[in-house]
């Protein structure tokens, strides 16, 4: 497969390593993430995924590297500067991190409350209800969010994601802890908004089923690097040794031509 033009390209990772105390986690890694694409990064538990999916975000500052969102890369950038850029992203959080405190149309508009967006009162109210019409949840702004269940919190964690209009989503695990067919409806919630926000989406996951469910294309992270990356069917038929062998033990049923 040939690289995409650097139009193609919403975020290109380059030569990116980190370190914590003395390990090492990423290694001289490169990706590159396609506009509007959905790409699925898969890998066994602690091998550093939320660690990548922190840096395009940049949570996290890599030791050496560089990390470009749609050409300006924000390694170098001042935390007053990296807000602009953070403002392209919305993020799912492993644990939903919803706050307990607020109620669930407080947790979906939050973005477009607390960051001056400019919208009216009507409009932020209208954009909370089709966020959570979108994921399934019309009806449920007033209730509490302690009260929801794993798979409601997650849903309204993406309903929040989405809410502000990213041009990039961010999907930490998003089935991790829910049961098969709450995850699947994650899966089929994903697929959804990414039909009608035409974003650039990322997700980590360890879960085969999921990956092969909603990715455009699928990458390999292990010892810290890019292994191997293509579409489900190319990374089905792969000759990579360690991909291989995660395929086989994390199931094969995962995906069938």
């Amino acid at each position: 497969m040939t690289d995409a033009t650097n139009n193609d390209v919403m975020i290109d990772i380059q030569g990116l390593v980190k370190h914590f105390d003395s390990q090492l986690v990423l290694d001289e890694l490169d990706l590159q993430v396609r506009r509007g694409e959905t790409i699925v990064i898969i890998g066994c538990s602690g091998c550093g995924k939320s660690v990548l999916l922190k840096h395009m975000i940049g949570i996290l500052k890599p030791d050496r590297g560089r990390v470009l969102v749609d050409g300006t890369d924000i390694v170098p950038l001042s935390d007053n500067a990296m807000l602009e850029v953070a403002s392209k992203f919305g993020m799912v959080f492993q644990g939903s991190a919803l706050f307990d405190s607020l109620s669930v149309w407080e947790n979906v508009a939050f973005s477009l409350t607390e960051h001056k967006s400019g919208m009216t009162t009507k409009q932020i109210d209208d954009r909370v209800k089709y966020c959570l019409n979108l994921v399934g949840l019309s009806g449920t702004e007033h209730k509490n969010t302690a009260e929801l269940s794993g798979g409601m919190r997650k849903r309204v964690g993406v309903a929040r994601a989405i809410a502000h209009q990213p041009e990039i989503i961010l999907y930490d695990e998003p089935t991790t802890g829910l049961d098969p067919v709450t995850g699947d409806t994650i899966n089929d919630l994903i697929i959804r908004a990414q039909e009608n926000l035409h974003a650039t989406s990322v997700a980590v996951t360890h879960d085969l089923h999921s990956a092969f469910r909603i990715g455009d294309r699928i990458a390999m992270l292990a010892d810290g690097k890019i292994i191997a990356a293509g579409t489900p069917a190319e990374l089905w038929r792969t000759d990579e040794p360690r991909l291989k062998r995660f395929l086989k033990i994390a199931g094969s049923a995962a995906y069938s031509e």
